[in-house]
């Protein structure tokens, strides 16, 4: 049964929020921040995030006139209390559900959501670039950007602060620093403090000073100018953003709804050209100590027991792909010192964590900082270490020019451990490893392969750590297993050969990754029908096992390729080779099912995969398609 709300149940949207006095804003956010523990309980998906941040939300959309104003959060995962109250409280429940809210931002779902985000560290850059073009229309909206103290590990945050601080432009930046010890504690001095600095009497008293010293010596001036910046120094410990030509703010406790407001609202009357960082402090997982507890653990979630917080538990007995990765990596790093682990602020994510109990000294996560992390186990290999950078294939695709420019080029044996490749389910397109195929692929001298299944991916491994001239990467999905025996560490695959699962005729199914369980699926169900298939795991898309692909084009009335990615990847090599060598001249028919060329919205994996057209289903259409056979089977997407 639905919770009753003294106040939220009258709140649709931020202009309802006006209508409450600023004494029972608190009221509000308890019941907003207990709104969004009942909803996260029944949907999953990230709890700890948006509850550090419910004042805060409360207290901008009852400070500034959203939609007007532009309201950008940084990531975006910790919006589920921004979107129950800007119209979207009543479909809160199908939140990362099929046809339901995504669980970022987005543009196409709310006027609120000025920017869509679901990568970290493009909020200033974002709000800058809407700021300035507001300038450039003669509108005086206010632009906020919200952005936690780990996206500020990227660079691309200093990139925009950098260019913020060079114009006249004002935006706000609000530092929702929840981890980090950017700050020392907050305290009541420092609250007043910040109070007094984002006050019109300061601002009229600093304008006031600087037109008074302009009358006077310019050494006069510079003098004048230094004390005031020692000053603010001293009681604001802003020195970093000052200096990037932010008038800083802070820390103030962003949980206390009355700083927050009197803060906000300075802030937002002063007419001042130029970017404003206030900087709050808050706390991971607020108000559910569970999460208070447990960050790690409540970052991200399954459903969960509200009274217990116990998480729903995988229904599968196999090991998932990202544990299978690390335990191998575990084995290889116990016999060669020389391994390093590299990841980019996801070690739990990418298994990562369990390599770094074990090899402390030889495990460094970087931050949001992939295009760091590629150029920084670059070096590594340049001394002779066996560097494994392992990165979602989403957020590999922030440093692509490194792994160009200072792996590739320079033939650097850096090893990629792509996680999530593929469709990865309720995180939808912004997380959807879609592209890595193409993108390493096009690359010279670069070993690309894709794991089948758990076994294949610890032989890629295996086979990985003896690349020593070149780099590699080697792609699996998101989940779990198939559940088969796992080989021993010895097992290696020769580089660039493929293998055959079953040997039929006329037709060849050319699996390169994760799908081939399902063309197994398709090729059971035809052969109940008469058709008999050659069915191949590529392995390798580079090098590309010509000979086999050859001998498959010249054995068959016809050749299917498939794999989890977009145009350009597998697929296109392969009809490269076969145009090239004239093989399609002798009638060969050739096909390739591939990631149609959209973005597939959120839903479960396997549901994705079906409207994709590359499950079982759509599989034997093709291939029936394609051998004009007049058996009909119903399609599916």
């Amino acid at each position: 049964m639905k919770k009753k709300y003294k106040f939220l149940d009258n709140i649709n949207f931020p202009s309802d929020i006006k209508s409450i006095s600023q004494s029972d804003l608190k009221i509000l956010a308890n019941e907003v921040r207990q709104e969004m523990i009942e909803v996260v309980s029944e949907t999953g998906g990230h709890l700890g995030a948006g509850l550090g941040v419910v004042e805060l939300t409360v207290a901008l959309h009852y400070i500034f006139n959203t939609p007007n104003d532009k309201l950008i959060w940084d990531v975006g995962h910790q919006t589920y209390p921004h979107k129950i109250l800007t119209g979207r409280k009543d479909r809160i429940r199908t939140l990362r559900k099929a046809g339901g809210l995504s669980g970022f931002t987005k543009r196409s779902e709310s006027e609120y959501d000025p920017f869509g985000a679901a990568h970290s560290s493009t909020s200033i850059s974002s709000a800058l670039g809407i700021a300035v073009a507001n300038k450039l229309s003669n509108k005086s909206d206010n632009i906020i950007a919200v952005i936690g103290d780990g996206a500020m590990s990227a660079g691309m945050a200093y990139e925009a602060m950098n260019n913020a601080g060079a114009t006249k432009t004002k935006i706000i930046v609000i530092l929702n620093d929840n981890d980090m010890s950017i700050a020392k504690p907050v305290g009541a001095m420092r609250t007043y403090l910040a109070k007094i600095l984002s006050g019109k009497l300061y601002f009229s008293f600093r304008e006031t000073v600087k037109l008074i010293i302009s009358a006077f010596s310019k050494r006069f001036s510079k003098k004048a100018g230094k004390a005031e910046d020692f000053l603010r120094s001293v009681v604001t410990g802003g020195t970093l953003f000052s200096s990037m030509g932010f008038y800083y703010i802070g820390p103030i406790d962003g949980h206390d709804m009355n700083d927050l407001v009197s803060v906000l609202k300075n802030a937002k009357e002063i007419n001042y050209d130029g970017p404003i960082m206030i900087h709050i402090k808050t706390e991971k997982g607020k108000g559910y100590k569970y999460a208070e507890k447990s960050l790690d653990k409540y970052h991200g979630v399954t459903k969960f027991n509200i009274n217990t917080g116990v998480q729903e538990k995988s229904k599968s007995n196999t090991p998932s792909y990202t544990k299978v990765f690390a335990n191998t990596l575990v084995k290889h790093a116990e016999k060669d010192s020389k391994i390093i682990g590299v990841t980019a602020a996801m070690p739990s994510g990418t298994g990562m964590d369990i390599f770094g109990e074990k090899f402390p000294l030889r495990m460094f996560d970087v931050g949001i900082a992939e295009q760091h992390a590629v150029t920084f186990a670059a070096g590594l290999a340049t001394e002779g270490y066996k560097p494994y950078a392992a990165i979602y294939s989403t957020f590999l695709q922030r440093a692509y020019d490194q792994v160009v420019h200072d792996v590739a080029i320079q033939s650097l044996p850096v090893r990629f451990a792509i996680d999530r490749a593929g469709l990865v389910g309720a995180d939808g397109p912004t997380h959807a490893g879609s592209f890595d195929i193409t993108y390493l692929s096009t690359l010279p001298n670069f070993v690309v392969m894709a794991a089948s299944d758990e076994s294949e991916l610890v032989k890629m491994i295996n086979t990985s750590v003896d690349i020593n001239d070149k780099p590699s990467a080697f792609r699996y999905p998101r989940g779990n297993g198939v559940g088969l025996e796992l080989p021993g560490i010895n097992e290696k695959l020769e580089l660039g050969k493929g293998r055959i699962i079953k040997e039929g005729k006329k037709i060849a199914l050319i699996s390169f990754g994760a799908r081939l369980n399902e063309c197994l699926i398709a090729c059971e169900s035809l052969k109940k029908k008469g058709v008999n298939i050659t069915l191949v795991d590529a392995r390798f898309v580079k090098p590309l096992d010509e000979n086999l692909i050859w001998q498959l084009a010249t054995d068959h009335e016809a050749i299917i390729t498939i794999e989890e990615g977009s145009i350009g990847g597998f697929g296109s090599h392969v009809g490269h080779f076969l145009n090239d060598k004239n093989l399609l001249d002798n009638n060969l028919k050739y096909r390739s099912m591939i990631l149609p060329d959209r973005f597939i919205e959120h839903d479960k994996p396997d549901l994705m995969y079906k409207y994709a057209g590359l499950d079982s289903n759509n599989i034997e259409i093709k291939i029936l398609d394609t051998l004009n056979s007049k058996i009909i089977i119903k399609k599916t997407n």
